[in-house]
């Protein structure tokens, strides 16, 4: 997702376009992606999570294979919208947690996996602004086959099957769905997953412009602000691993969503005070990273544990929630900095966004709490 971005001005200069088409690069795969975790997370309750995960790669591959040899921008996307299969690991991955842990555990081993999840989207930027200037936009593809490769043997050689109870048929999938889609804990976990994530998105979709526009940095300056923002969410997975059982998903959550919005606020404050410099911006941005990284571990912990025997179909759905709110606030942002041509926008659309995520992390307080005052009564 993010090895691309510094390479999305060099990409529009090839394939002679502007910014706002480039732009679906990132958007229609994040669209993509959330259409994808509806039919991933079911396959895998009833297929099982190897086998699907497997065939995502192979899939994912033939995308990245497109993309590298695109005649034209068109091409491309197509490209892009196919690599979009590789959301299956991230699908997977939860299930596979809520097919061995309890909810509480598991939000502490999602923790420490989107710990190292996190890895990938730290070095990503940096990595890609590099092989751009010394290689091409093309050989970002390049690392994404190589690397997919990698993943593919590794799925393949090391991956056991952790799906025990998989249905017979869909029809008796399906049959449990009402009971999914009537919770209002699932939606509730769901809304503060995607406006949470939405704040990121925001700063992705927003992000290039202020990096080139605004302050004129390379490529590769650009990646290394970008380690500002993945320190934080990797810092926020470790204290979510080390606290998530002790405080409960539903405290977790809700001090995240606050602390990313403390850190926008922060950044809106050094700009009303006129400090001009990238780091005015990237910096405070830590603080978001920080509390996506506490906050998205607990909700997703709390979605796949709604209902434990449809933990992959839950998984799929609030990525789906996920990451298709982060697309829709991905574009609003994109959109409104570009008419306006000002970062402040970029900082109050976050803004926005992150402190809704605080409400909805509320809300789901407040269902526990009616239901614990239900059962006393």
């Amino acid at each position: 997702m993010t090895l691309l971005l510094p390479s999305l001005p060099a990409m529009a200069a090839h394939f002679s376009t502007n910014s706002a088409v480039i732009q679906l690069l990132v958007q229609i795969y994040l669209a993509t992606s959330s259409v994808v975790q509806l039919i991933v997370g079911p396959l895998s309750d009833r297929y099982g999570r190897r086998s699907v995960m497997l065939v995502a790669m192979v899939i994912f591959l033939a995308g990245t294979l497109l993309c590298l040899f695109a005649p034209n921008i068109e091409i491309l996307i197509l490209g892009r919208i196919i690599q979009s299969t590789a959301v299956t690991g991230m699908v997977v991955s939860r299930a596979i947690i809520r097919d061995l842990y309890e909810p509480d555990q598991a939000a502490s081993q999602i923790g420490y996996l989107t710990m190292g999840m996190a890895l990938g989207p730290m070095i990503a930027p940096t990595m890609g602004g590099f092989l751009d200037e010394h290689f091409g936009w093309q050989s970002n593809f390049i690392a994404m086959f190589a690397l997919g490769s990698l993943i593919t043997i590794a799925v393949f050689l090391t991956l056991k099957e952790t799906n025990t109870q998989g249905y017979s048929s869909f029809r008796e999938q399906i049959a449990h769905y009402p009971t999914l889609f009537r919770s209002r804990r699932f939606w509730g976990y769901s809304a503060t997953a995607a406006f949470s994530v939405g704040t990121f998105y925001a700063l992705l979709a927003g992000a290039p412009f202020v990096a080139y526009d605004v302050y004129h940095l390379t490529p590769t300056q650009f990646g290394l602000y970008f380690i500002i923002v993945t320190f934080g969410y990797i810092l926020g997975n470790f204290t979510s691993g080390r606290f998530a059982t002790k405080m409960g998903i539903n405290t977790m959550s809700l001090a995240g969503a606050v602390i990313a919005t403390l850190g926008v606020l922060l950044a809106i404050i050094l700009f009303e005070l006129g400090f001009q410099h990238p780091l005015s911006i990237f910096g405070p941005m830590v603080f978001v990273g920080l509390g996506n990284g506490i906050t998205l571990p607990s909700v997703v912990a709390g979605i796949v544990s709604v209902r434990p025997n449809l933990a992959g179909t839950a998984s799929g759905l609030g990525g789906c929630i996920q990451m298709g709110g982060g697309a829709l606030i991905s574009a609003a942002a994109a959109s409104l900095v570009a008419a306006t041509g000002a970062s402040s926008t970029l900082l109050f659309v976050m803004f926005t966004v992150s402190a809704i995520s605080i409400f909805t992390a509320l809300y789901v307080i407040h269902i526990g709490r009616t239901a614990a005052k239900a059962d006393q009564s």
